[in-house]
């Protein structure tokens, strides 16, 4: 028996020493040994903070930055990036911050960044992200051959033909808004509105009706809930990135677990109700759950495994987030500076009165809307829905002449691109949709081919970009035809981003009907 309990103390002490040496490495050594490797690569950050690394200052920051709005200007790094613009005023370009124990650097070089979007296998996206993860996964996080397969089933769901059979819906939503503005302007024929509240239930309500079809009121629904858990998840940047967050017991966090097992209830129900629709031939399958379901069916019957339920519910997740988001922001800021820029809105509402008249807009007349699309294009630039790309090393890996060592993280600084002086010209910060005249490879005057990057770049280019670019052009040409617009002296400038770049104090403008 003596012997037996020395063996059972032995095991215990010999549990705790390997548990300890992890503890201690994952919070102190790893992160020391990075913090050095980076400092001898000639990169520059704060001191590591023992578990929390730079969070509180970024929290304290953050929400210090969010709470007012700017001058109206396109030069907004600063503001929508304000403790990244801290850090990089403070150290240089070859800087570095801590996310917990996790050191990010920063990579500016255009060059680079495509190269790292080029080899998606050896920079993967963080696991976990807890900013990202806690409300989206799917496509956006999966890697390897799962990621191969679930986009292949995906990729029908965003094809043109598929995207030519959403049309008439995506239309039917902006038409709905566009006939609340008209009721609102019918008195006097002008009204000021806060027009952001509106262009975001329209994207929600555009992927409501092109994700879920007749399911389409269930889908609201999901909208709404989604929305709560960004809300929730700004409330919660303290904690983010500290191990077992969901179970701190702070009412931000119950409500948020609360939500996700309603969103998870809501989705199945949509799900299994499409499936057995579907599997009876009573289901049609013309919108993008029902193309999902069909895809992935077709995919298990000829290989054998395809997505779980789960994978399709997190996908459903991601079609609200990363689609209504995208767009929505894409509209908002195209009309504030159509707003600011007079001159723009009257050589699109020219071109678009050209290629309509007052009448219905068609799929098809969408591409000849040249000046329109340089607009977007010049939008998208400035104010890009994505600010900040993150990928990691998870062994040893060659970037130009660096040996970054497993555990780095990296940040792909795409606004900061998206403004930089020395590839776009002095006129940076100034909108010019001139630049894209000749296409987006010449947009950058002969300084090399384009770093332009709003849905990213690569094999992992963003799935929905077409869709996306669809239903802005579509809901522009419908705005423009009826409408002028301009600045409120109640405007308040506020992109700050979420996980896009919302305003934060709205879009407050005079709309003037001219139908």
């Amino acid at each position: 028996m003596e012997t037996m309990g020395k063996v059972a103390v032995t095991i215990v002490v010999a549990l705790f020493l390997r548990w300890g040496w992890k503890l201690l490495n994952w919070v102190w050594l790893k992160p020391k040994k990075l913090e050095k490797w980076l400092r001898n690569e000639g990169y520059k950050g704060n001191s590591y903070k023992l578990l929390m690394g730079d969070m509180i200052e970024f929290a304290t920051i953050v929400k210090e930055g969010k709470s007012k709005p700017i001058p109206v200007t396109h030069d907004i790094t600063s503001y929508a990036l304000p403790f990244d613009h801290h850090i990089i005023s403070k150290y240089g370009e070859k800087s570095f911050i801590w996310l917990g124990p996790t050191p990010r650097m920063y990579i500016r070089d255009p060059e680079l960044i495509k190269e790292i979007l080029l080899r998606p296998d050896e920079f993967q996206k963080p696991h976990p992200e807890p900013f990202r993860d806690s409300v989206i996964r799917g496509l956006l996080v999966t890697e390897g051959h799962k990621w191969v397969k679930h986009r292949k089933i995906i990729n029908p769901a965003f094809s043109l033909q598929n995207l030519k059979m959403m049309f008439p819906a995506i239309r039917s939503s902006c038409s709905d808004m566009i006939h609340e503005w008209e009721l609102l302007t019918a008195t006097s024929g002008s009204t000021e509105l806060d027009v952001w509240p509106y262009i975001d239930s329209l994207a929600g309500d555009v992927i409501s009706r092109t994700a879920f079809g007749s399911c389409y009121e269930e889908g609201k629904k999901i909208f709404r809930i989604q929305k709560e858990q960004i809300d929730l998840i700004f409330q919660m940047l303290f904690i983010l990135h500290l191990p077992g967050r969901r179970f701190i017991p702070i009412r931000a966090n119950k409500k948020y677990n609360e939500n996700v097992n309603e969103l998870r209830s809501v989705l199945m129900a949509i799900i299994n109700k499409r499936k057995k629709a579907i599997e009876t031939g009573e289901g049609k399958c013309d919108d993008l759950l029902g193309i999902l379901l069909e895809s992935n069916k077709k995919e298990i019957e000829e290989h054998g495994v395809g997505m779980s339920i789960e994978d399709v519910i997190e996908e459903c997740k991601l079609f609200y987030v990363a689609g209504s988001e995208t767009t929505s922001n894409l509209i908002v800021w195209t009309m504030v500076c159509l707003s600011l820029h007079q001159e723009w809105q009257t050589r699109a509402r020219d071109e678009i009165l050209q290629v309509f008249g007052n009448g219905e807009i068609d799929f098809e007349g969408l591409k000849s809307l040249k000046i329109l699309t340089m607009i977007l294009n010049e939008v998208l630039r400035l104010y890009t829905p994505v600010i900040m790309m993150t990928r990691a090393t998870h062994k040893e890996t060659k970037l130009g002449n660096m040996m970054i060592p497993s555990g780095v993280q990296l940040s792909l600084a795409m606004m900061h691109v998206h403004h930089d002086r020395e590839i776009w010209g002095d006129d940076v910060n100034e909108f010019d949709p001139e630049r894209f005249s000749e296409g987006i490879v010449n947009a950058t005057k002969g300084k090399g081919s384009s770093p332009f990057f709003p849905f990213s770049n690569g094999p992992r280019v963003c799935i929905g970009q077409n869709f996306a670019l669809t239903e802005a052009k579509t809901a522009m040409a419908m705005i423009l035809q009826r409408f002028m617009f301009e600045l409120s002296p109640s405007y308040k400038h506020s992109p700050f981003p979420v996980f896009t770049l919302p305003p934060q104090f709205g879009a407050h403008l005079i709309l003037r009907n001219i139908s």
